[in-house]
Order: structure tokens, then sequence, then C-alpha cells
């Protein structure tokens, strides 16, 4: 079968836009994915049933035992795209979405049905369908083809569509570096703003690279406030064959919690920053904030903190994504909660990351990372210290597709990492993924481990910089004839690609009536 470009479904996909805006193509696209995913699985099992004489490939039974979903004869992708060159092609499609639904009692309410609608182009949608059919999805356990293909459609989603794109989605490097400095290799996950499942997709993939099995090592628990990000969850993790708990209901965290007796041993999170709507005047006396303070009404940030504090069991982490003013706020309320999780000693690390990772925000963002007990796991007894990493000027690389976003490598990201479990087991040198070694001792500019009596010294402030100091300057010894040429070929190609852009943008002027 033909090998097909992600990046040229995402090319054909676009053409489906027309006058649609992107939150409401990306149902369209990622629903006709996850079709053609639960096709494929179907197919290769049905495949594999038919092998044993005394199965019968049609009894759903069958396909419940090896957690495949249950898909009717009309639901299946040669029905669809049979037809997907017939005005149909929609109708057939929702029939399709509803049938499988109705099959499937885990997926109900899950899947888009709106394919027949008027303003979606059917002869693009056709397009869709039968570029679709030249790959298999599925069938391949080494190869996450679909898996792959859905998170690139995400975050092409999430830059298109701004700062709405947040809600669903946290860039994938963020997230790795999140994963692998928690470790959940064993008991339960939590992300009580979960998106689209970020968190939960690289916490299998570290336990499968570590010949690991999800299945019966993490229990997965998540929750999601908007329904369609709830519903791209549902899809992302059934994808993935993660089994997860995500409530009843799409709900609030802090209004409606769906997990309200759990203790988690690890949370990861991205909440959303500086929500000033998020009802915190009806929650004055929520458990939740316990010994620590009120959250502010005008500001969920300290609720959240709090809130996956609560939910931490008694030996577990949590790390999670905030603006970098939450490590200095001077509010009262929440200088008062900082001081006493300070106090309290749940504060382990924090990071403060370099510009550019999110395509949906501008502010600078930061990593907390919070812990029950500093003495876990065989862990040495930390009580009293918070190590402090300054990676503002740590190495990023450009994201792919993107002119503006960046990533953190895989060096940044092994770097903090190894440097925050050299803390966390008090190793005086840890062994990097690349075999290099990297010391413990604080580093000037970026990082140092700092005691409680340094902390209040700075008055309960948690912002690196003003532990870890500058980094020294180090001589350039680059001849100069080879800085210019660098340079000087840097730019170039910022020039030409500025130009290509001011063509863009012209085009679409002169599309939309408005010639230059």
């Amino acid at each position: 079968m033909a090998e097909l470009r992600k990046e040229d479904l995402w090319i054909m996909a676009d053409k489906l836009r027309n006058n649609m805006d992107s939150a409401e193509y990306k149902h369209v696209c990622l629903g006709l994915i996850f079709l053609k995913y639960i096709s494929d699985s179907f197919v290769k099992a049905y495949a594999e049933i038919s092998q044993d004489e005394y199965a019968d490939p049609e009894d759903k039974d069958e396909y419940t035992a090896k957690n495949v979903f249950w898909v009717p004869q009309e639901a299946r992708w040669d029905n669809i795209v049979a037809r997907a060159k017939t005005p149909e092609i929609g109708q057939v499609i929702d029939n399709a979405m509803y049938t499988i639904e109705k099959e499937n009692p885990s997926l109900r309410g899950v899947l888009p049905k709106d394919f027949a609608r008027a303003s979606l182009d059917k002869t693009a949608l056709g397009e869709l369908v039968d570029l679709l059919a030249n790959i298999e999805i599925g069938n391949d356990p080494n190869k996450d083809t679909l898996g792959t293909v859905y998170e690139y459609f995400l975050g092409k989603f999430a830059r298109a569509e701004g700062k709405l794109g947040g809600e669903f989605y946290t860039p994938r490097s963020v997230v790795e570096l999140i994963v692998n400095m928690i470790e959940p290799h064993d008991g339960r996950v939590y992300d009580p703003c979960c998106g689209s499942g970020g968190m939960f997709v690289q916490s299998e993939k570290f336990v499968k690279d570590r010949q690991g099995r999800i299945d019966g090592q993490l229990a997965i628990y998540g929750q999601e406030s908007n329904y369609n990000t709830w519903r791209l969850c549902k899809m992302n993790l059934a994808i993935r064959g993660i089994d997860a708990n995500l409530g009843q209901q799409n709900a609030d965290s802090f209004h409606n919690d769906q997990h309200k007796n759990l203790k988690a041993d690890y949370i990861m999170a991205n909440p959303p920053f500086n929500i000033s709507d998020w009802g915190g005047e009806r929650l004055i006396d929520d458990p939740r904030w316990g010994k620590y303070g009120i959250p502010p009404a005008g500001n969920a940030n300290y609720a959240w903190i709090l809130h996956m504090l609560y939910h931490l069991a008694p030996s577990g982490t949590a790390g999670f994504v905030l603006a970098n003013g939450s490590l200095s706020s001077s509010t009262i309320s929440e200088y008062t909660i900082r001081k006493n999780l300070i106090e309290d000693d749940k504060i382990d690390c924090i990071v403060t990351l370099p510009g550019g990772l999110f395509s949906t925000t501008s502010i600078p963002v930061c990593l907390w990372f919070i812990t029950r007990n500093k003495l876990k796991n065989g862990h040495r007894d930390r009580h009293g210290e918070i190590l402090f990493i300054d990676a503002r000027n740590m190495e990023t690389e450009p994201l792919e597709d993107s002119r503006t976003q960046l990533k953190l490598t895989d060096k940044t990201i092994d770097d903090i990492t190894s440097i925050y479990h050299a803390f966390r087991n008090h190793e005086k040198k840890a062994t990097k993924a690349d075999g290099t070694e990297i010391t413990y001792e604080d580093k000037q500019g970026f990082w140092k481990v700092a005691t409680l009596e340094e902390v209040r010294a700075k008055d309960y402030n948690l912002t690196p910089a003003s532990y870890i100091g500058v980094a020294p300057i180090s001589e350039d010894n680059e001849p100069f004839e080879e800085a210019m040429d660098r340079l000087t070929k840097q730019l170039s190609k910022i020039i030409k690609e500025s130009t290509e852009l001011d063509e863009v943008i012209r085009k679409q002027l002169e599309y939309i009536g408005w010639k230059i």
C-alpha cells in the first residue's frame, strides 16, 4: 500500500475548510481519521478470527474479547470508499458514526456526526476519503501511523486556532519533559484539565519505551470541561488503546469534580493560564484549599495548584505548566498560599522554560513540581530544599511546519531531566540518555539547590533567576569571516521566508477582494 505523508493529508484536509473556521473542520478531519482507524483495526481482527474454525467473525463478542471496536457492515471503510464520489457521502459517514456509537457504548456521544451539512464540500470530503484509503492505520502494532497523524493534526489545528488551540493541545516537547521528569511507571495518573490527552499518550510511551505494558501498570484518570475537547480526548485515547476514566461527562474540575475521592500517584497538567471567571467566590469553604489559604476569585492559577495537591497520594508527585507570574505574584492570597506551600515543604522543583514553545500564548511559562513527601520510593530526604532550573537560554530548535514556534531539543530535555533526577536521588553525577555525565553541583546561571532559609530571605519568591545568577559569558572564538558567512546565510534565509510570507498574505487579501 502506498506510503502517504501526513503533510499530504493536511493539505487535502485543508481543502475542506472553505468558509469553516479551524475549530469546526478540526472535528471533521479527526473524526474521519478515527473512523478509518477503527475500521482498519476491525479488519485485522476479522482476518484473525476467520482463521479460527471455531470462531465466528461476525460475532460481536469476539471483538470485545480482543478489545477491538465492533464495526457493523454498513460502517466499514470499504463501504464508505465505494460511495466516496457520490453526493451522499456525507450522509453515509454520518450513518456510520451513528451505527458505531450504537454498537459501542464507550463511544456514545463522542463521534462527530455532521458530515452531511450543506456547507461541507462533498467533493473534497470524498477526496479525503480516497486519500485515507491509501494508508493502513492501526494494522501494524510497531508503527503508530494513526497516532502520529492524529497528533500531527492536533498540533496543526492548535496553531491554526491560536489562543483557543491551547485548550486542547500542549506542545509535545513540554509534555515529554514533564513525563520524563516525573517518570510515571506504576500507579494512578491524573490530569484535571486533560485537553486531548497528550499527557496520557506520552505516559504510555514512557512505559512502553522501558519494556513495560501500560495495561495493569497505569490507571488513567482525566477531566475536561469543554465538550468538544473531551470528545477529542476520548478518540485520541481509543486510537492508542488506552483505557481511561474521563468521568461521566465533560465537567469543570472546580465545580463538578468527577474524581472527588481520587488520590493520584502522578499528576500532570497544563491548566489554562490566569482564568479570571472560574467561580472562586462560590468555593470559599472548599476542603481542597486546606490550611494553605483561599485562592483569589480573580485568578485560578493557585486554585489549580491546590486542587492538584489535594488529589495527590501520600507519596505522589505533580508536574504542571503555569505562567511565570505565579512564581512571584504579590497579591495577598497568592503570596500567603505560596508561603504556606513552601513552609510545608511541598515545592520540589521549579523550571522556567524558553520562550516560543507555545503557539497559543506569548506569556513566559514555567513548570512546577510539587510532592506530598520528599522522601519517596527510596529517593533521598530533600526536606527544606528546592531545585531551581533556569532553562530560558537552553537549546531549542524550530518546530516542524511552523515559522515561529520552537520546541525543546532532546538534549535540553535530557539535561533538565538528568539534573532533577540527580537532585532527587542525591547523585554526584548522573548518566544522561546519550551516555554522557552531568554533575549534580550547582551551576551558575542554570540551576541551584536553595534551602528554605534562602527562599525565606527572598520573601518566598520562586523565580529561578533570583537564586541562580547570571551564566558566565563564554569567549567567542569564532573567526570574523566565518561568523559573517554564517550570519549572512541566516539573514538570506529570513529574507526569503519573509518574501514568501508577504506573497501568501497578498494572495489571501486578493482572495477576499482587497488587492495590494
